[in-house]
């Protein structure tokens, strides 16, 4: 039987019309079969590369297989992709993300470790940057104008650090509005208001209010603005009349002469800057055992827990006639509110918080006077010590008083004496007031 087609035979096949090769490098099969498509010949196999894979010969509907009897030398080519999006299997280099085996190559992981690392170095330089700007900004707008290179005959240093926490009557910058709401008066010149030794050291923070009825000597001094050398008279007067008489630098002379203690560091704050400070943190909660009223600070209180905003806060510590005229009564509410703000304003929802943190920096700092020695971080440190003193490792008391003339209050001398010797060796404080 023939292997040739159905209507082919031996003289089909013999003919020179179909079947033979001639000269021309194009079969002549190609020609007549026009339902096979064939490529142009692609290179001779030695200088063509190795396919990866072979094609399969098409097979004809006709019967007719390209392979059985008929070699033309074109149908061992590779077939190529015109690109990486068609339908046809290409040769791995497309778009098509498969690899010569057929796989599909997935992308890398994430180094997450890497990403972690550059995600905090990232984190530190900015929180570096914004300290830095932060602590420049402030340390610009510390008022440092108190000299106490011109204190003279100072008593030497002892261990920790004592700080001169004076508030002042000072209506520097109050509009008469502002002075009415607060019951400030119009007084000219500013006078202190409450006065504080505060120590802080390896015992704990110790608080010392000094009554400013205190009766005290004024000793012999050198004029903060003249210069000039007044020697001692042997007057003496209420603590308060010294910073009347000379300001600051007197003050901290009469406070070192009168209580063998060296002041480190002088910080003041006035009427509206105190009350600003407490408004900027959205007030302070106190809790007031007993109500009680006061028509010439503004005080109005009743008893139990309650907020106060600045205009509150600054009747509360200014307070004295309702306590039949003792300032040893009010310098103990002074106290207790100091303690109360501090603790306060050092919470994480007013350090973390730059809507609360910066404008309650910001309101403190604009009406701060300090020495010119005073550093930013003397200045936070004395800020962490006044809030300590309600920690309890902290102590809170008034200068020892043994009684009084002529309306001024007598410090208790042996009592002061030994109160010092423990501050000046950093010792803890076993003196009490009463």
């Amino acid at each position: 039987m023939s292997d040739w087609p159905e209507g082919w035979t031996d003289d089909n096949r013999s003919g020179n019309r179909y079947g033979q090769g001639s000269d021309s490098d194009r079969p002549e099969g190609a020609r007549v079969m026009r339902h096979v498509q064939r490529r142009p010949a692609p290179p001779p196999p030695q200088q063509r590369p190795t396919p990866p894979r072979q094609r399969q010969p098409p097979q004809y509907s006709g019967g007719y297989d390209a392979g059985a009897g008929y070699d033309s030398g074109y149908n061992t080519g590779q077939v190529y992709s015109g690109g990486g999006n068609g339908g046809g299997r290409g040769n791995g280099y497309g778009g098509g993300g498969r690899s010569d085996s057929g796989h599909v190559q997935s992308r890398p992981a994430p180094n997450w470790g890497r990403r972690i690392k550059v995600g905090a170095l990232s984190l530190a330089v900015v929180v570096l940057a914004v300290s830095i700007g932060t602590y420049f900004w402030a340390d610009s707008k510390l008022k440092r104008e108190v000299d106490l290179s011109k204190v003279i005959e100072r008593p030497e240093e002892g261990d920790g650090t004592n700080y001169l926490i004076v508030g002042s009557d000072s209506r520097a910058g109050m509009s008469d509005e502002d002075k009415k709401r607060l019951h400030t008066g119009s007084a000219e010149g500013k006078r202190t208001d409450s006065m504080m030794i505060l120590h802080d050291g390896s015992n704990g923070p110790t608080l010392i209010s000094l009554p400013r009825d205190s009766n005290v000597e004024i000793p012999s001094y050198k004029g903060s603005d003249s210069g000039k050398l007044y020697p001692a008279r042997g007057r003496f007067t209420k603590l308060n009349a010294a910073y009347a008489e000379d300001g600051p630098e007197l003050l901290v002379r009469t406070v070192e002469f009168n209580t063998g203690l060296h002041i480190d560091h002088y910080v003041e704050i006035g009427f509206g800057g105190f009350a600003n400070i407490v408004d900027a943190m959205g007030g302070v909660e106190l809790d007031i055992p007993k109500a009680f009223k006061d028509e010439k600070s503004g005080a109005d209180f009743k008893a139990g827990k309650q907020t106060l905003n600045g205009e509150q806060s600054l009747a509360f510590v200014r307070t004295r006639y309702a306590f039949a005229g003792s300032d040893l009564d009010r310098t103990k509410n002074q106290q207790k509110f100091l303690a109360a703000l501090a603790n306060q304003a050092a919470t994480p929802s007013t350090i973390l918080n730059p809507f609360k943190f910066y404008p309650t920096m910001s309101a403190g700092l604009d009406t701060l006077i300090v020495d010119e020695d005073m550093s930013l971080w003397a200045l936070g440190q004395m800020f962490f010590a006044m809030k300590g003193v309600t920690g309890g490792d902290g102590t809170s008391m008034n200068m020892p008083i043994s009684g009084s003339t002529g309306g001024n209050l007598i410090w208790d001398k042996a009592k002061v004496e030994q109160l010092v010797d423990q501050l000046n060796n950093d010792e803890k404080v076993t003196v009490s007031d009463n």
